[in-house]
């Protein structure tokens, strides 16, 4: 009777669960999408369908299918599965599943699964307690990260997984999988008898962001939206209300805050304001510091506009300013300019090159020799230690330049600076021309 019961509640706890939990994959033929993992002769593959698992890490977004690719290989290899979160879980817990999977391996000779997910919350002193299982093959560690490993997972234990990245789903991926639910009785919608339009099709499919499990938890909502208003087809109004807002793929603690802001800086730099204007948003919307932003464009006003346009780098600071005194969201405004400002900016590295040549000089020339006349002089007995003796004072000399010595003793003259022919270093450039002939100075293009 125990059974009976047990039973019952087993499929009553099955029918309850959310239906992204109920679509789950019960084979890897079932799996949607990652063809590098599981198209045929593919690695992961093999391993999987030889029932011998080995520790590996699961990289990729959420919603791209690490815990089902778990769950199936310990299916594939007859194994005991276990699951931890690294944001609940501790070296106690890690303990227990060792104990619990070394017990097992020598009485009923089974191996054991156990799935860590969010392994790059787990701190040093956690990742250190699975090393000893991991290595002894107590246990088969499967770890599923939405971070780049290499920052945050620690080397011993790398060395000791086997990475497979997982890459999101497509919309035709997304799309697939909704009329899949739809259909399936068992474990879907099917028995509502709901069809779904294209336009909500297309619309779950592009506004999910390759995540298989909020587009089925936005379905099943967008499901319940159009029974409760007695209808048979699901709309692009309800599909809508089910995801109230686009998903954003950003997060601010990853590397993919280091890719998108680097997207984001090159965009600018390429003269690009309509692709900036993309990334800055995706940054905001995200959460992303506006501080930092605003820091990186101070940094690129110079970088990468310079003496193009000197503006550049006073709007940027004002914008910087203006973040501070009003905040978000307001400041956003400010942000959006001095973003397309920069990006419409005439564009000139020439700064740039000319601190690398500056700094290369400092470091690989001889020591500096600070010449007599350029010494200070403005101090009791600096004239009789020659200080200032013969500097020509440049406002004396009808152009307000003349020759003299400016570099150290024993370094040659050289043009660090190179100026460019966009924007207002057109200018310079030629300014520079008259000023050279003066100086005697060549090497400048």
């Amino acid at each position: 009777m125990s059974d009976l019961f047990s039973a019952r509640g087993a499929e009553a706890a099955a029918g309850a669960a959310p239906l992204a939990t109920r679509m789950r994959p019960r084979s890897l033929d079932e799996v949607t999408g990652q063809p590098g993992l599981l198209g045929a002769g593919a690695a992961f593959r093999k391993i999987v369908e030889s029932g011998r698992p080995i520790s590996m890490l699961l990289w990729g977004p959420p919603g791209t299918g690490k815990t089902t690719l778990a769950r199936l290989v310990a299916s594939y290899a007859d194994a005991e599965f276990e699951t931890l979160s690294a944001t609940s879980a501790g070296v106690k817990d890690v303990r227990e599943i060792l104990a619990g999977a070394k017990q097992r391996l020598e009485i009923d000779e089974r191996r054991t699964v156990l799935f860590l997910d969010e392994i790059h919350r787990f701190a040093k002193n956690q990742q250190d307690a699975l090393l000893p299982g991991v290595e002894d093959g107590t246990l088969v560690l499967i770890g599923a990260t939405t971070e780049n490993p290499f920052f945050e997972i620690i080397t011993p234990l790398m060395s000791r997984m086997t990475l497979f990245r997982l890459e999101p789903l497509g919309a035709d991926d997304i799309g697939g999988l909704a009329d899949l639910a739809l259909a399936d009785g068992e474990r879907g919608l099917g028995g509502l008898q709901l069809a779904l339009t294209s336009e909500a099709r297309e619309e779950l499919s592009l506004r999910t962001g390759g995540d298989a499990r909020q587009a089925l938890n936005a379905l099943e909502v967008a499901a319940l939206l159009t029974q409760g208003d007695d209808r048979r087809e699901i709309g692009l109004e309800d599909v809508a209300e089910a995801l109230q807002r686009r998903i954003v793929r950003y997060d601010r603690a990853g590397d993919n805050h280091y890719d998108v802001v680097s997207a984001f800086i090159k965009s600018v730099r390429g003269s690009d304001p309509d692709a900036a204007l993309y990334w800055l948003f995706l940054m905001l919307e995200g959460g992303e510091d506006p501080e930092f932003i605003v820091r990186r464009l101070v940094i690129l006003a110079s970088e990468d506009v310079g003496l193009a346009d000197s503006a550049a780098l006073q709007v940027t600071v004002a914008a910087a300013d203006a973040l501070a005194y009003v905040g978000l969201p307001e400041a956003a405004y400010h942000l959006a300019h001095a973003t397309v400002y920069l990006a419409t900016a005439p564009k000139s590295n020439s700064v740039a090159l000319a601190m690398r040549a500056a700094r290369s000089l400092v470091t690989e020339g001889p020591s500096p020799a600070v010449p007599a006349h350029l010494k200070s002089s403005g101090y009791s007995g600096a004239e009789e230690l020659g200080h200032g003796d013969g500097y020509k004072y440049a406002h004396d000399w009808p152009e307000g330049v003349t020759r003299q010595q400016y570099f150290p003793d024993g370094v040659d003259p050289v043009a660090l600076y190179q100026p460019g022919a966009r924007g207002e270093e057109d200018g310079i450039r030629r300014r520079l021309e008259q000023i050279d002939r003066i100086l005697n100075r060549s090497g400048r293009s």
